[in-house]
């Protein structure tokens, strides 16, 4: 009988491509650091429409991806594909506008390189926004939803950042994940939102996360619905887990941009133009959350 050893590596990353992910990293977050004149203390991720977010920053050092070393290229309508440094009321930030997805073709280890890049710059805190269509029968378009709590749904097939061999310099073999949305932070923007006037459309759910790039069927939406998610998107949960496993804290928060659709008996249909137009319309009240939350997360820091 011809027995052959079994492999139990994982196929797609090995102990080889782990190391060349490390150097990419130091390599890449080397560069840019001696591009601009500071180290960024919070890291901010742009999502479909949400650009706008980096017109915020002063004194302004702005890069195409195409011209980072190893920096993934983002291909989606909506995602400018620049890194953005400067700073937001005296903060020293970076801010992603456009990141990357599963379904442009990159490999996992790329879309959550960037997090990896942010905590070797420096980066405490990771604020992610991101379009997303709302399960919620009680959402609206428009709402904004604080993220508490994420469903990877990817993850339940094997999909996960943190597969491979696992690097002790970035985090913990097994890190938890019951906190991975800061709570003080959400709390924070919370009452930043409600001083601004935004109680009406301020929510706080679970998002889901799915591979795209097609939009849900009625019968995934009503599943997802019935194991407890609140709006479902085709990112940010990925960088989550990479950002929480290098000790950085995470604020996330969805634009709800469509409705779902949950019902057979309609015409509705979610579309990207869509998507992209309610982050047009909501961009102001956005950009205004952001921007007043920014000074206080060093404060809330020191108590």
């Amino acid at each position: 009988m011809n027995c052959r050893k079994k492999n139990n590596k994982h196929p797609n990353y090995t102990p080889r491509k782990a190391l060349t992910v490390v150097k990419e990293c130091k390599n890449t977050a080397a560069w840019l650091l001696d591009q601009q004149p500071f180290r960024p203390l919070l890291g901010i991720v742009c999502g479909s429409g949400l650009g706008g977010l980096a017109d915020l920053l002063k004194d302004q050092k702005v890069m195409s991806y195409s011209e980072i070393p190893h920096f993934p290229q983002s291909t989606v309508q909506g995602h400018a594909g620049k890194l953005v440094f400067g700073s937001l009321k005296g903060t020293p930030c970076v801010c992603m506008q456009g990141r990357f997805h599963l379904y442009e073709g990159h490999h996992i280890q790329k879309i959550t390189f960037p997090m990896k890049i942010f905590k070797l710059m420096g980066v405490e805190t990771v604020i992610l926004t991101n379009a997303a269509g709302g399960l919620n029968q009680e959402y609206n378009v428009g709402d904004i939803m604080i993220i508490k709590d994420h469903i990877n749904l990817p993850g339940f097939a094997g999909i996960n950042p943190l597969m491979g061999p696992n690097d002790e310099r970035f985090g913990l073999r097994f890190p938890a994940m019951s906190d991975a949305y800061d709570r003080e932070l959400q709390q924070l923007a919370e009452k930043v939102a409600i001083d601004l006037g935004y109680k009406e459309f301020i929510r706080r759910g679970v998002y889901c996360t799915l591979t795209g790039p097609s939009f849900e069927t009625i019968a995934e939406c009503r599943m997802l619905s019935m194991i407890g998610a609140d709006a479902v998107g085709m990112s940010t949960v990925h960088e989550v887990i990479a950002a929480r496993h290098c000790g950085m804290r995470v604020f996330a928060f969805s634009l709800i941009t469509n409705q779902a659709v949950m019902d057979y008996d309609t015409d509705m249909k979610a579309t990207h133009d869509e998507v992209l137009q309610t982050g047009k319309d909501r961009a102001h009240q956005l950009e205004a959350l952001v921007a007043t939350m920014v000074p206080l997360i060093k404060q809330s820091k020191t108590h």
